[in-house]
């Protein structure tokens, strides 16, 4: 072969050898970024399924130091702040109004300035939060809805962001507990709930504060406020701390029925949003878009969607049921609509309920003593009917898969909570808690006697059985239901109410009664055995009367309606009251809350 011959065929066999090279690299690099791609596809796939399916865990190491029973001491001095900061206010006038006050005012709560100090009982102690410092260091103001009307008030603590934090917090809250005999119920919740995975918790302390009042109406003298208990706000700080997603969808349940509220749950760019009638219902402690919430509460209100749609998007059923088993156990009847937070991180559309507010946990003995109990056995505010109105919990607990969940948790939790535990616990806090009971300026507001307190610390282990057997008893009853406000019609009084629900499909009857008493000793038409949910009678003179509805199913177990008749010192069960007035129209009697 030729030389310029053998150049060409070398050229040739170059050439068709890079082409083979650039075909089996292409193939390569496209086999490689297919490779990618699926990865990723896989790997966003899990991550999404895994964000999803996700259950919510406390950070453990939180409690691992804790001293349960301990008493941290802290020193407050509050002084008149500026206009500016809204701090112009006297302790006085803090200590004056209660949260209705401020609703019918319609104005933002008063604060005060303060300085914030730890130490022990000879004073500020070096190297403790706030010690050596003169000028305030946080702002003061009342706490609580109801409990803002007690003689002895709850205050919110707001420790200014360039001044530090007191055990990692910003936020302090100081709780009294004046309603509650015990003054540990609160904190008893929440220490048990450390030990509990599957229930989010919040750190508590028992405090014993001092206050000095140089506003201008005080001693300027340190005063003995007695004994509180500190519970960690639930806020970003709190989210972050706990391992949760400190940039996530964060409500504060003031009273939330998971209904559409299409007037007031709604994005912030709509002309219908009010932040003030919105916060009556969640208050916005997290990220400002509400779509995600005004979506959820769509799919809760769309009979359309199941339940196990909601609960494999929505929500956690494991959360739910170990939070409402849990309450149920605690006999924490308040609840149903409130006392809790609505959690959810980004890139879920999972939400997840929060714990807050325990101090109603345990409370049957003690209401027995303080005579706020005589109508307790027709309450429908016990196990599973305690929930049955919010439009929600009604939803998931007609599902027997939910409530077969609902009765694992609450074994499990029967078998960590015992009376033995309880009882150790309790003594424990009570330990603690009588000293402060037995001087100023606790003793004036105790709601027990000495010996009263001992009977009801000895009995509140029992309720614990007392509770579940309520839990047991629910199961198996007609669910509550409400009462219509009579009408006249063709010259007669019109009765109805709404349908009663059995789970185990038993056939409910319904009994009405119409008295001019709220004990039902003068009653003036009574039916029973009625199949229907109406009934008509004679037309009533002017003045004030009282209806009565109970649900009994084939089994013989009855239930009371939602209504309630409340006086100065009881509630009375499954009651209406109502007026017939001059020109005949009637009007039902309402209450407002707290």
């Amino acid at each position: 072969m030729r030389s310029d011959e053998r150049k060409f065929l070398f050229l040739g066999l170059s050439l068709l050898a890079l082409a083979l090279g650039l075909v089996i690299y292409s193939n390569q690099s496209s086999s490689k970024e297919s490779t990618e791609t699926k990865t990723a596809q896989t790997v966003k796939k899990a991550k999404e399924e895994k964000i999803e399916d996700a259950h919510l865990r406390d950070n453990d190491t939180l409690y691992s130091s804790d001293d349960d029973t301990s008493v941290k001491t802290m020193y407050l001095t509050v002084r008149r702040g500026n206009k500016e900061e809204g701090t112009d206010h006297s302790w006085q006038e803090i200590n004056t109004y209660s949260a209705y006050d401020y609703e019918r005012m319609n104005v933002e709560r008063y604060q005060v300035a303060a300085l914030l100090q730890a130490g022990d009982e000879n004073g500020p102690k070096p190297g403790d939060f706030g010690y050596g410092e003169e000028v305030p260091n946080a702002t003061v103001q009342v706490r609580g809805q109801t409990s803002s009307k007690n003689k002895q008030k709850n205050y919110k603590i707001e420790i200014k962001k360039n001044k530090g934090t007191w055990e990692n917090q910003r936020t302090i809250n100081l709780n009294k507990h004046q309603t509650e005999g015990m003054r540990f119920r609160n904190k008893l919740s929440y220490d048990l709930i450390e030990d509990i995975p599957q229930i989010m918790g919040a750190r508590t302390q028992f405090v014993h504060l001092y206050v000095k009042d140089e506003t201008g109406n005080g001693t300027a003298t340190y005063q003995d406020y007695g004994l509180y208990t500190q519970v960690e706000q639930i806020n970003k700080k709190y989210l972050e701390t706990h391992g949760l997603d400190e940039n996530a969808h964060l409500y504060k349940v003031n009273f939330f029925e998971f209904l559409p509220y299409e007037d007031t749950i709604v994005t912030e760019d709509n002309p219908k949003f009010n932040k003030k009638k919105f916060e009556e219902l969640l208050e916005i402690k997290g990220d400002h878009d509400h779509t995600k919430l005004v979506d959820m509460l769509k799919k809760v209100n769309d009979p359309s969607v199941s339940v196990d749609t909601l609960l494999k998007k929505y929500f956690d059923s494991e959360n739910i049921q170990w939070w409402m088993a849990y309450q149920i156990l605690m006999g924490n009847d308040d609840t149903q609509s409130r006392n809790m937070f609505l959690y959810s991180p980004q890139n879920s559309t999972k939400w997840y309920i929060i714990p807050w507010d325990n101090d109603s946990s345990f409370l049957k003995t003690e209401r027995s003593f303080l005579g706020k109990a005589s109508d307790k056995a027709n309450s429908w505010e016990v196990g599973v009917s305690n929930y049955w109105g919010n439009n929600l919990f009604q939803r998931l607990l007609k599902s027997d898969d939910f409530r077969k969940g609902l009765d694992q948790a609450m074994h499990q939790l029967r078998k960590q909570i015992t009376k033995e535990r309880i009882s150790s616990m309790s003594q424990k806090y009570a330990e603690v808690v009588k000293p402060y009971l037995a001087k100023m300026p606790d003793q004036m507001y105790a709601k027990l006697s000495s010996d009263e307190y001992n009977q009801v610390l000895q009995e509140l282990p029992n309720e614990l059985e007392s509770n579940y057997q309520d839990y047991l008893r629910t199961l198996k009853s007609p669910q509550p239901f409400f009462i219509d406000r009579p009408s006249v019609k063709n010259n007669k009084l019109q009765l109805s109410w709404g349908a009663s629900y059995d789970f185990n499909n038993k056939d409910i009857t319904y009994t009405v009664e119409v008295a001019k008493d709220y004990s039902f000793k003068n009653k003036i038409f009574e039916k029973s055995g009625l199949k229907t949910i109406s009934a008509e009678m004679s037309k009533l003179d002017k003045g004030q009367y009282f209806i009565r509805v109970t649900a009994t199913n084939s089994d013989g177990v009855s239930q009371r309606a939602f209504d309630n008749y409340i006086t100065d010192d009881e509630k009375f069960y499954g009651i209406m009251s109502f007026y017939v007035l001059e020109n005949g129209k009637i009007r039902e009697e309402t209450y407002e809350e707290g």
